[in-house]
């Protein structure tokens, strides 16, 4: 069976000195590998051909058959990386924290431990029950978050 750590050593070599990141891994029973990257300007199919090819080249299929997958990271899938954050800063995505709140707004800022949420809300202004919109910012620790996923608008 194909070691996992080997196909992550033929990644890390051909990610090195580029933009490109790794978004997941994932290696089946069956040796089936998945490889999802991502980087800041966003992925084309030439890259994932290009890596594709890249541990082709590094694995005998003679001495054990695989299933390569390359693809970019999706665009509704949930962040699993911190750069994938800093990809998105000053887009609509969508918080879902651990008591399961949802939050969604303009991702602002990211550090290492949270990201910086600016969105409307609405608040009660008086006893009739009236309601008006208030602009929030809020910094949420990433020790709090579920998952983010990109609010995807079709206009």
């Amino acid at each position: 069976m194909i070691s996992k750590e080997k196909i992550q050593i033929l990644i890390d070599e051909f990610i090195a000195d580029t933009e490109l990141f790794l978004v997941d891994l994932h290696l089946s029973s069956s040796n089936c590998i998945q490889i999802s990257i991502d980087s800041l300007q966003g992925v084309d199919i030439d890259t994932c051909v290009q890596l594709s090819r890249y541990i082709e080249s590094k694995l005998d299929r003679d001495e054990e058959d695989y299933q390569l997958e390359v693809s970019s990271a999706g665009i509704s899938a949930p962040f699993k990386m911190h750069k994938q954050y800093i990809k998105h800063i000053s887009k609509e995505v969508c918080v879902q924290t651990n008591d399961n709140k949802k939050i969604t707004g303009v991702l602002q800022k990211v550090n290492d431990t949270s990201i910086v949420l600016a969105y409307t809300q609405l608040v009660k202004t008086g006893p009739k029950g009236k309601k008006k919109k208030e602009e929030c910012v809020q910094e949420i620790p990433f020790a709090d978050i579920k998952q983010t996923t990109l609010v995807i608008k079709i206009k």
